[in-house]
């Protein structure tokens, strides 16, 4: 499956989790299985966001994934993270890396659940979302460092992503009877950040 080809457009994708893979497929209906129960509802599919940016005649993928090997400019890695414990971020395993690939791919976007969701086609916001890219927080996987209500992970990237670069948010939700674990992080730390940032500065104190 391909990004609709526009002069600009941020196109969001909803991948169910675990395509692809059977390991990662059954861990995820587990975890929701437990969420489920403990929360007296219904179990909901779910599915994990990758974006796709069309600037300038340029495709961008913009995914978080496992660190597979060093060279990570050939994937156009600008960030990276620890999976589960800092202690472990030395050790590849556990590490994940932050891509904005240039021409590149995202495994399994085929599998996309409804196709692309288009986001913007306005220039000035695919670039904003395109320079943000390198400043993406990078707190530990799987857990609530930055006091969000929820885990980092994939679905926070790119919430925060498409929230700090000020573009709508309330259309960008998983298919129905789904739910992504980790999107509501994204959005409650890039509106805290904002918040910060616009808050007026205090004068220094005179005599």
């Amino acid at each position: 499956m391909q990004a609709p080809t526009s002069d600009a457009a941020v196109d969001l994708y909803w991948i169910p989790l675990g395509a692809g893979g059977h390991s990662v497929r059954f861990n995820g209906r587990v975890f929701e299985a437990l969420v489920a129960a403990r929360e007296h509802r219904a179990r909901r599919d779910l599915y994990h966001a990758a974006l796709v940016i069309e600037s300038d005649g340029d495709r961008y993928a913009i995914e978080v994934a496992p660190s597979p090997d060093a060279d990570e400019a050939s994937r156009g890695v600008v960030a990276t993270g620890a999976v589960g414990s800092r202690r472990l971020r030395r050790l590849r395993l556990f590490r994940y890396e932050v891509r904005c690939w240039r021409g590149g791919s995202i495994p399994d976007l085929g599998e996309a659940v409804g196709g692309p969701c288009r986001v913007t086609t306005d220039p000035r916001g695919v670039r904003r979302l395109l320079d943000l890219v390198p400043s993406v927080p990078t707190p530990v996987w799987g857990r609530d460092e930055l006091s969000a209500g929820e885990m980092w992970n994939s679905n926070s990237v790119a919430a925060w992503l498409i929230a700090s670069a000020g573009l709508a948010v309330d259309t960008a939700r998983p298919p129905r009877r789904g739910r992504a674990p980790g999107w509501d992080a994204g959005l409650v730390v890039a509106r805290r950040q904002m918040v910060m940032t616009t808050l007026p500065r205090a004068r220094p104190a005179t005599r």
